[in-house]
């Protein structure tokens, strides 16, 4: 059974997630530590709980989301699974970086690209990936048909949606996105988002303000 543990790293408060099984294997999706306190939290967890990461993921490559790239690939040596339409944007990191005083290091490892309706495989559990762009052009989601969860990322909140005034952001995009990729999904799956609390596929279409179910 996979256990979900979170973290809200950086000043952008961004949700840093470990996903890991009971044979102790992990996944480390959006990796958000930028502060070295930050960092050794994530690893303190890892280390106390056994684990053994073996993925780095990202849902996609906003600087709040990507901070700990280089971290996680250079301690566990990680590759990174993306979509191919989000290098444009992990390459424009450092610059976006500088423009919000947040200075950082990129990732500089090897780039594995994963597309929609691949699965993620996490020992003998397994995630489908949803494209979802809107918020960024290449956002997937990873979803977790067995135990009805999503790692979402930056694509759908608790009672609100990704911010589509970004460089290759776009509104009816990623109307379009949640409307046939997650909507459909059943109401009880858990959506964790990339900030703030989680929520649910069906609170979200009966409440979400921006886009009704």
């Amino acid at each position: 059974m996979l256990q979900v543990h979170s973290f809200t790293f950086s000043p952008v408060q961004e949700n840093t997630y470990v996903v890991y099984n009971e044979g102790g294997l992990c996944c480390i999706i959006d990796p958000g530590c930028y502060f070295a306190s930050e960092e050794m939290a994530l690893k303190e967890f890892i280390e106390t709980n056994g684990l053994k990461p073996v993925l780095l993921l990202n849902t996609h490559c906003h600087l709040d989301h990507i901070f700990g790239n280089r971290y996680v690939h250079r301690t566990w040596g990680l590759q990174l699974h993306l979509h191919a339409a989000e290098k444009i944007v992990l390459d424009r990191g450092p610059q976006s970086g500088q423009a919000w005083g947040l200075p950082f290091d990129n990732y500089d490892g090897e780039l594995i690209y994963v597309s929609e309706g691949e699965k993620v495989v996490l020992g003998d559990d397994e995630f489908d990936v949803l494209l979802t762009p809107g918020h960024s052009p290449g956002s997937i989601c990873f979803y977790n048909k067995k135990q009805q969860f999503v790692i979402g990322g930056d694509v759908l909140f608790k009672g609100s949606i990704g911010r589509t005034d970004l460089p290759g952001g776009d509104f009816a995009t990623l109307e379009r996105s949640i409307k046939t990729q997650l909507y459909p999904l059943p109401d009880e799956v858990v959506v964790y988002p990339g900030h703030g609390e989680p929520t649910t596929i069906g609170e979200e279409k009966r409440s979400n303000p921006f886009v009704r179910g």
